[in-house]
């Protein structure tokens, strides 16, 4: 994938929709593909993040680690997808992990630019902050239903 295609990419993505050409231009400067083999880790809790994605082709679980034992499944994301927040937030670190179900493409943004550039430029950060806070209010609201299901603790809805 060119700098010319993940551009065009990112300007087809419902994500991306209504940003600014500069700021989609900018992102794409920030931006590489990358091969994600089978059961390949994209992140894991707790390490430093310092990029995010988009899921061009594949799927990808989003899960949280477990005590004891595989960790829990929490939502499974297909093409179009955007993976990682914690790279915009103190302090910095993931907040689930990420691992490839099947080969996967995914266009990876250093995460460090990004967020230098939105410093510099209030009206980028606050444009990109709307999006990845919808985000993570949509990851972490299905992450308590899922956890909900799975453990069920009496009490608590």
């Amino acid at each position: 994938m060119t700098d010319a295609s993940i551009k065009q990419y990112l300007f087809e993505q419902p994500f991306f929709a209504g940003l600014a050409p500069e700021y989609i231009e900018f992102l794409a400067s920030c931006a590489k593909k990358r091969d994600v083999g089978k059961n390949e880790v994209l992140f894991r809790y707790d390490t430093r993040a310092e990029r995010f994605h988009v899921l061009c082709d594949g799927r990808i679980s989003i899960e949280v680690a477990a005590i004891e034992g595989p960790p829990l499944e929490l939502q499974e994301l297909g093409p179009g997808s955007v993976l990682g927040w914690s790279w915009l937030i103190a302090p910095y670190r993931w907040s689930f992990q990420a691992r490839a179900e099947e080969p996967s493409d995914v266009i990876e943004f250093d995460g460090r630019k990004v967020l230098e550039h939105c410093e510099e430029d209030p009206k980028f950060g606050y444009e990109l902050f709307k999006r990845f806070s919808s985000l993570m209010s949509e990851r972490l609201a299905f992450a308590r239903r899922k956890m909900m299901d799975e453990w069920s603790p009496a009490g608590f809805a």
